[in-house]
């Protein structure tokens, strides 16, 4: 069924890059190109084709890796997203780390404390949280902690000092980790000092869901048999909630956070566009600025398979779950 969804994805993106009002060999070859010019781009790219003729010549290009040529960088859109990708996967997984952590500890005070003043304040910060739009709490974090307080860089994935003293390492593109293992502590530090302020935008969509699942998956739980016995045999409250309860709740929790961090990658369009941090996202925005065909449907078929993939993986991390077999 996946590949029903992608082939669907790149019919519906295909046939709307075509229907837009621009020549794209006129983009591919400028401006001032000349007529006789921009018919022989026209043909290079297939363009003189009927367009069911260029489907499929794109699909088969598709199916053998090859995504097409940058209008724009003159560059394989594969190798501009494989360049790009590790940014963008490091901003998120930090984000989504410290969005899982606090959302779990958020939805497990929230149930203990139910109906409390601290019950009331998880769910108010976590629809809060849920409703911020990501580029307005972008912005003001820099307005704080940058104009304000002046404690965390403003934009980039490292300052200029950093990039003209040392050499970044591009071991697997993760610059936190591959600072770690070559042991360049500076720019670990530096790095790691970047990356805050763009993930708390792409952690507080994350953070309410997470808290809210948590809840009111454990509400249900704690009514169980299993709880009431462990209760009754002395075992400590805090271990029946943290051990037992929690363990047999986060199947919900897990699904979610898979389709979350697909939606995450989405949601750092603008976020990249304002940290200015060198990833996907800010690469998507170029590209749709510039009308680069290539580059929006790679894109686009980079994110529904990511979709897929991250769904496919919550299934078979729930299929886990013996009470699921059962």
């Amino acid at each position: 069924m996946g590949v029903i969804v992608l082939l669907g994805v790149i019919i519906i993106t295909f046939a709307m890059t075509r229907a837009m009002p621009v020549d794209p060999a006129l983009l591919y070859v400028g401006t001032r190109a000349t007529e006789e010019q921009i018919d022989m781009v026209r043909a290079k790219l297939g363009l003189d084709q009927p367009m069911h003729v260029q489907f499929v010549a794109y699909l088969t290009n598709v199916f053998k890796g090859d995504l097409g040529v940058s209008f724009i960088t003159k560059r394989p859109v594969i190798t501009e997203l494989a360049e790009k990708i590790p940014a963008t996967m490091e901003l998120v997984l930090f984000g989504m780390v410290f969005a899982v952590i606090v959302g779990i500890f958020l939805g497990i005070s929230s149930a203990k404390y139910k109906n409390r003043l601290a019950d009331h304040f998880v769910r108010i910060l976590s629809i809060g949280a849920v409703s911020l739009p990501a580029f307005w709490l972008a912005l003001a974090l820099q307005l704080i902690f940058y104009g304000e307080l002046d404690v965390l860089p403003l934009q980039g994935r490292v300052s200029t000092h950093t990039a003209l003293l040392y050499q970044l390492p591009n071991i697997t593109g993760f610059l936190l980790f591959d600072s770690l293992i070559t042991g360049n502590f500076a720019i670990f530090k530096d790095a790691l000092r970047h990356i805050i302020l763009p993930s708390i935008p792409i952690a507080m969509y994350p953070i309410g869901m997470v808290a809210r699942l948590t809840r009111s998956s454990l509400l249900e739980i704690m009514n169980e048999d299993y709880i009431t016995a462990a209760r009754s045999y002395g075992i400590k409250e805090r271990f029946v909630l943290w051990v037992y309860a929690l363990k047999n709740s986060m199947g919900t929790t897990v699904t979610v956070v898979a389709v979350i961090i697909g939606y995450a990658l989405v949601n750092t369009f603008l976020v990249e566009s304002i940290f200015s941090w060198p990833g996907i996202g800010r690469y998507a925005a170029s590209s749709i600025m510039s009308l680069d065909y290539p580059s929006i449907i790679g894109i686009t078929l980079f994110s529904a398979a990511t979709y897929l993939v991250l769904n496919l993986v919550a299934d078979l991390i729930i299929a886990l779950d013996p009470r699921i077999r059962i």
